[in-house]
């Protein structure tokens, strides 16, 4: 009984299974599988088996960016100094920590990605999960960022910042697809660019201020 029990408890969880033989198969034939039949087969699981647990490819390549997320905010929130940070420091931090996370399933995504004309206009559907997670973030940046005042609080504007760090984190990706520099050192230097651009575009400028003066002398005349 012991020896049953110790084997179960072995077992590779399906749901595991199929994340790890989708990219498996990715890398080894350039391109994700013909049908859920053939890949269920290759795995030597019942089709109604991979369907208990994904609906479709899309569904699974969902998970894989999910899965990528998920480990950037865990090695991100593991170092202590994290929680210092400022807002614009915490968006730095998440960028190169993903990138990191990108590098070891670097020949997965270009599979998939590299020839993809259309990634700058249109965001494929398995994207969209880690999207939202990524938003959600980004809005507790914003939030802490506002309330340093490290960024800046502008009618109607303000409720886009999060679609525009947004933007921002997809450009990186694209950037990165196409780095072909020694230890990806041209990504590197277009993270803290553009996040440097973002946060100045997002703080109190001199349009701000000559526009509070304005409002004061307008109140006081």
């Amino acid at each position: 009984m012991e020896n049953t029990a110790a084997r179960k408890t072995s077992k590779i969880d399906p749901r595991t299974k199929i994340i790890t033989g989708y990219v498996n198969h990715v890398l080894e034939n350039g391109s994700e599988p013909l049908s859920v039949y053939k890949f269920a087969k290759e795995l030597k699981m019942n089709e109604a088996d991979f369907y208990a647990y994904f609906t479709s490819f899309e569904a699974v390549k969902s998970a894989v960016w999910g899965k990528l997320f998920d480990d950037t905010i865990q090695n991100l929130e593991a170092q202590e100094v994290f929680k210092e940070y400022s807002a614009r420091e915490k968006l730095l931090g998440f960028l190169f920590t993903l990138v990191e996370e990108l590098k070891k399933n670097r020949s997965y995504l270009l599979s998939l990605y590299a020839g993809q004309k259309d990634l700058k206009k249109l965001l494929p559907q398995e994207v969209k999960t880690f999207r939202t997670k990524f938003k959600d973030f980004a809005n507790e940046i914003i939030l802490e960022g506002k309330e340093t005042e490290e960024i800046a609080s502008r009618p109607i504007i303000s409720e886009r910042y999060d679609e525009a760090l947004w933007l921002q984190v997809w450009f990186v990706f694209q950037f990165w697809l196409k780095d072909t520099s020694p230890s990806f050192e041209k990504t590197d230097a277009a993270i803290e660019k553009s996040v440097n651009l973002a946060f100045d575009l997002m703080g109190k400028s001199a349009l701000d201020t000559f526009i509070d003066f304005a409002k004061f002398l307008y109140q006081n005349k």
